[in-house]
C-alpha cells in the first residue's frame, strides 16, 4: 500500500510479438540488431524518404521497430500471421501487470510508425507499409495512468491490486527525467551499453539528413533530439573481456570493480593515447553515419603503444563519437552550454573528465546514478498526483553533486585528434562495403 504508482522504463525499439493467446511467438529482436537493412530500403521506398522524415521525424533505421516487424513478415510469414500484438519490452511488462496494451509517446517514437508531431500512430505510414493498426497498443503521454495492477499480478509481485501503472518512457527519455533534463536546451550524455547525447526542446526540430533522432519526450507536449553511439560502454566491455584478464583477476582478488582498475590504467596513458584513434563501430553505427556495415578499428597503432594506450583510446574513441552528436546539435541551432552525466560509464571520473575535455563543456554530475529508474519513478509520482508536472517533480528531487570543467590544454589536443577522427569513416566507407559483401 506504500506504493503510490508503478513507473516503467526499458530498452527501446526491441520487438516483442504476442499471439491471440498472449503467448510470445518468437525471441525478441533487440534494438541493436542490424539484420533489417533491406526492410529499411523497403520502408523508404513505400513511404518516400522525405515524407518518412516529415512524419516520423527520422529516416528508416535498422535499430527501429518497424523494420523488425517487416523483417518478420518477409522472413517468418507464419509467425507474422499469428501476431496479434506488437509490444516494446517495457510495454510487455505493463501487459503482464495490467492486462492493458499500451505504450508511451517517447518509446512509440522509436517504432517509426508514429506521427511524432501529432503524437499518435500515423494512418498514412501504416497504410503505406500495410500494417494492421490493431497490432499496435494505445499511446499515452508518459505520466498518464494506463491501467492498474491486476489480482494475478498482485499475487506474483507483492504489489497491491489496483495500484496505478503509468505510461512511463523509453530508457533515454526516462533518463532525461531522472537527470532533470526537462526544459529547453538542457542536455545529458549517457554512456551505457550504447551512448547518447540528448537535448530537450519545447518545439519540434528535425535534422533533414536524419543523423540525429527527434522523438516525443516524457514531458507532455515536448520533444527531444538524440544522437546515438551503438557501442559505447560496450566497447570498453569488449576490450576488457578480450585483453584485460590480469585486471579482471586483480579485481577478483581485491574484491573491487574491474572498471575501477581499468580507469587507473587509462589515467596513466597520455591524453590522445600517443596519437592512437579507435573507431567504436563494433555493431555498425547510427549517429551520424547510419551504416550497419561499418566496423571498429584502431588507427595509428605502432610497436610503441602499450595496452593502456589502447584502453584509453577506446574511451576517447567513444567520446569522439559522442562529440559527433554535439556538433550536429550546434549545426541545428541547439548548441550545448553544458551536459549532465548519466549511465554506468559516467560513474567514471576519468571518462567524465575525458568527455569534458573532448566536448569543451562542463559536465554536471547528478546525485542519483539511477537516471532511467528514477525518471520512471518520478513519472509515476506525477501520475499519482504527488507532483503537478514533470518539471515540478524534477525540481523537488533532482540534485547536482558536482561539476567537471574542461581542461583548456587537453581540449586543444582533442580538437586536433577529433579532426583526424572525423576523416576516418569517409576514408574507410568503401572498404566497409567491400568487406560486408565478401
Amino acid at each position: 500500500a506504500a506504493v503510490a504508482a508503478v513507473g516503467l522504463t526499458g530498452q527501446m525499439h526491441s520487438l516483442t510479438l504476442l499471439d491471440a493467446d498472449d503467448e510470445i511467438i518468437r525471441p525478441a529482436i533487440l534494438w541493436c540488431d542490424q539484420r533489417t537493412g533491406p526492410e529499411c530500403a523497403e520502408i523508404t521506398d513505400r513511404v518516400g524518404a522525405k515524407r518518412l522524415i516529415d512524419v516520423t521525424a527520422n529516416p528508416a533505421l535498422t535499430g527501429f521497430t518497424a523494420s523488425k516487424l517487416l523483417w518478420v513478415r518477409n522472413h517468418e510469414p507464419e509467425a507474422y500471421a499469428r501476431a496479434k500484438l506488437a509490444l516494446l519490452p517495457k510495454d510487455y511488462i505493463r501487459y503482464k501487470l495490467t492486462g492493458v496494451a499500451a505504450s508511451d509517446v517517447s518509446d512509440a517514437s522509436g517504432v517509426q510508425l508514429l506521427d511524432v508531431g501529432k503524437r499518435a500512430w500515423s494512418p498514412e505510414v501504416l497504410k503505406a507499409l500495410d500494417i494492421d493498426p490493431s497490432l499496435l497498443p494505445r499511446v499515452y503521454e508518459s505520466p498518464e495512468i494506463t491501467g492498474a495492477v491486476t489480482k494475478q499480478a498482485a499475487a506474483l509481485t507483492g504489489l497491491l491490486e489496483g495500484t496505478p501503472v503509468v505510461a512511463g518512457a523509453g530508457d533515454n527519455a526516462a533518463a532525461a527525467v531522472g537527470t532533470g533534463v526537462v526544459r529547453e536546451g538542457v542536455s545529458f550524455t549517457t554512456i551505457g551499453t550504447s551512448g547518447v547525447v540528448f537535448v530537450h526542446t519545447d518545439t519540434m526540430k528535425i535534422d533533414p539528413q536524419g543523423r540525429v533522432h527527434t522523438f516525443c519526450c516524457a514531458v507532455p507536449g515536448a520533444w527531444h533530439m538524440m544522437g546515438v553511439t551503438l557501442a559505447a560502454g560496450f566497447s570498453l566491455h569488449w576490450f576488457k573481456n578480450l585483453f584485460c584478464q590480469a585486471e579482471l583477476e586483480a579485481a577478483r582478488l581485491l574484491g573491487d570493480s574491474p572498471y575501477k582498475i581499468l580507469d587507473e590504467a587509462a589515467s596513466r596513458a597520455p591524453v590522445g593515447s600517443n596519437r592512437l584513434l579507435y573507431l567504436p563501430y563494433l555493431q555498425g553505427e547510427r549517429t551520424p553515419h547510419k551504416d550497419p556495415d561499418c566496423r571498429g578499428a584502431f588507427l595509428g597503432l605502432s610497436a610503441a603503444h602499450e595496452r593502456r594506450d589502447l584502453l584509453r583510446a577506446v574511451m576517447e574513441g567513444v567520446s569522439y563519437s559522442l562529440r559527433d552528436c554535439v556538433e550536429i546539435f550546434a549545426e541545428l541551432g541547439a548548441p550545448l552550454s553544458h551536459t549532465r552525466a548519466c549511465g554506468g560509464g559516467a560513474t567514471s571520473a576519468v571518462w567524465r573528465q575525458m568527455l569534458a575535455d573532448v566536448f569543451g563543456l562542463p559536465i554536471l554530475v547528478p546525485r542519483s546514478k539511477e537516471g532511467p529508474a528514477l525518471g520512471a519513478a518520478l513519472l509515476a509520482g506525477v501520475g499519482a498526483g504527488l507532483y503537478k508536472s514533470v518539471p515540478e517533480a524534477c525540481d523537488a528531487v533532482i540534485a547536482i553533486d558536482g561539476e567537471q570543467q574542461a581542461n583548456a590544454e587537453n581540449h586543444k589536443t582533442y580538437d586536433k585528434l577529433y579532426a583526424a577522427y572525423v576523416k576516418a569513416y569517409p576514408a574507410l566507407k568503401g572498404l566497409y562495403q567491400e568487406l560486408a559483401g565478401i
